[in-house]
């Protein structure tokens, strides 16, 4: 009934007059989201279930953990796609994101489900896997969300929460540009001191060689431009991960094998903490309508690729070298003292693939921010290449990747900060604030399991996000005296 009335009539219609429809339409959609959930619940369990309890046999601390963290983010994925839409506003919804040049440039909606994946893959499958041996030592009526700040200010009606949530995003995924700019030049200088040992040239001016590519890739003006990039960042992702888990094995039968001390420390918890994926509802906002059923797909195929990377990779690289294990497990292979434990060739190669597929996830997390500027910048009413935005999306981009470069450069000891960003960031976005927007829009009672399971998993991961967050800052003290400006090394 309340579908026929046509949008003039709506606006002439008094509050009174509203009443009884927009009650009509928010038991629709109540009914709509509650039965959208059920069904996505169903799927992961159904489809999911094995894949995150394959290796939970594993005798060592991180593996063991890894699958409860997957099925946790499979739990609280659902959520943050089956978000409700916001307050009752029907008839305004197209034309807001029409105005909108954030939306429709940067978080252009034409992607398919095989595009989230490959989105959601580079966002989390990265070179993070490299250290994971030694983590393992310790719609008004129909509107999607498209952002995760307007997600939380919507479900939560409070302004500061939109402000909130913008600033932890934008921290983490500035973290993770600057973080992205560091390893690659990092991987440019392991290259050049193995062709040149003696060579003059500076990890800053790796750096700086990696933020010219970085400010022409940026140009690319759309997510879903990044479609081919992603895609090829998967295949990378699964190369360099074959070859390290070879190069591990190898190295540990040989007669050349590291001795081995499997005794937990805990300053794995502080690197671990730093994997997440704060960027969902931008991923999803990508996709053409319908969204939902696309998105299961695309995170089906991240999980996929997910447990053919982190397990291998995390295994048998502790099983090689114990907690004796680099931050960097390439760095293991190739020991300052005696010989290579792998062919100079087969870690040139990891290394290279390493390389590009930081370039893509550097891209990935900059969406955010590109879209904030073209929001601001934009003028939605011309042309995506016209003069009038091409320029102001050239110079931003351009100076929010120098911005990204020089704090890279500045501070090669930025991997101890990204840690404190991760624990304070990555989890609440991850793991505890779609578990408190779904209990605030749906009020689950308070004797019903949805609402324990969602409080302990808030309850468990804030404390995560404590502890990882005093790692870390514990780890950065320990590590102040090793930090110089401008350093040539890299401070694991």
């Amino acid at each position: 009934m309340a579908a026929k009335i046509a949008g003039e009539e709506w606006k002439n219609m008094t509050e009174k007059q509203r009443g009884p429809y927009e009650e009509e339409l928010n038991e629709e959609e109540r009914q709509i989201w509650n039965s959208r959930a059920d069904e996505a619940m169903e799927a992961y369990k159904k489809e999911l279930g094995d894949l995150c309890f394959k290796s939970s046999d594993v005798n060592v601390a991180a593996p063991c953990l890894s699958p409860i963290c997957i099925l946790t983010c499979t739990y609280t994925t659902v959520f943050i796609l089956m978000a409700p839409p916001p307050k009752p506003d029907p008839f305004s919804a197209d034309s807001q994101r029409e105005a909108d040049a954030g939306a429709v440039f940067v978080l252009q909606s034409r992607g398919e489900w095989w595009h989230a994946g490959f989105h959601l893959t580079t966002a989390i499958v990265g070179p993070t896997i490299l250290t994971l041996p030694c983590s393992t030592t310790a719609k008004k009526d129909g509107r999607r969300h498209i952002r995760f700040r307007e997600l939380a200010a919507d479900v939560l009606g409070s302004g500061w929460m939109f402000y909130f949530v913008i600033f932890i995003q934008t921290a983490i995924n500035t973290g993770v540009g600057i973080g992205a700019i560091l390893l690659a030049g990092e991987c440019l200088q392991i290259m050049y001191s193995s062709l040149s040992p003696d060579g003059p040239l500076k990890l800053y001016e790796f750096i700086a060689m990696v933020t010219v590519v970085m400010i022409v890739l940026s140009q690319l003006p759309t997510f879903h431009s990044l479609r081919h990039i992603n895609l090829a960042s998967l295949f990378l992702s699964l190369g360099y991960t074959s070859i390290v888990v070879g190069a591990c094995i190898n190295a540990g039968l040989s007669k050349n094998a590291p001795s081995r001390d499997y005794s937990l420390e805990s300053s794995g918890f502080s690197k671990a903490a730093i994997f997440g994926n704060g960027i969902l509802p931008e991923i999803q906002a990508t996709l053409a309508p319908p969204a939902t059923g696309k998105m299961v797909k695309g995170l089906l195929m991240c999980y996929t690729v997910i447990v053919l990377t982190f397990y291998p990779a995390a295994v048998s690289g502790y099983w090689t070298f114990g907690n004796k294990s680099n931050s960097n497990i390439i760095k293991s292979l190739m020991p300052d003292e005696g010989p290579s434990l792998a062919p100079t060739w087969v870690l040139g190669l990891g290394v290279i693939f390493v390389l590009l597929q930081l370039f893509a996830i550097g891209l990935v997390y900059s969406q955010v921010a590109y879209e904030i500027m073209e929001k601001k910048s934009a003028d939605v009413k011309q042309g995506m290449f016209s003069k009038r935005n091409l320029i102001p999306r050239l110079i931003l981009r351009t100076l929010y990747m120098i911005f990204c470069g020089f704090m890279a450069a500045m501070l090669p000891f930025f991997g101890d900060i990204n840690g404190v960003v991760g624990a304070v960031g990555f989890i609440p976005l991850d793991f505890v604030l779609p578990m408190l927007l779904y209990n605030m829009t749906y009020k689950p009672p308070k004797s019903s399991l949805t609402y324990w399971v969602n409080l302990s998993i808030m309850v468990v991961f804030t404390g995560a996000g404590l502890m990882g967050a005093f790692s870390s800052v514990r780890k950065l003290i320990l590590d102040a005296s090793k930090f110089k400006l401008f350093s040539s090394n890299v401070v694991d």
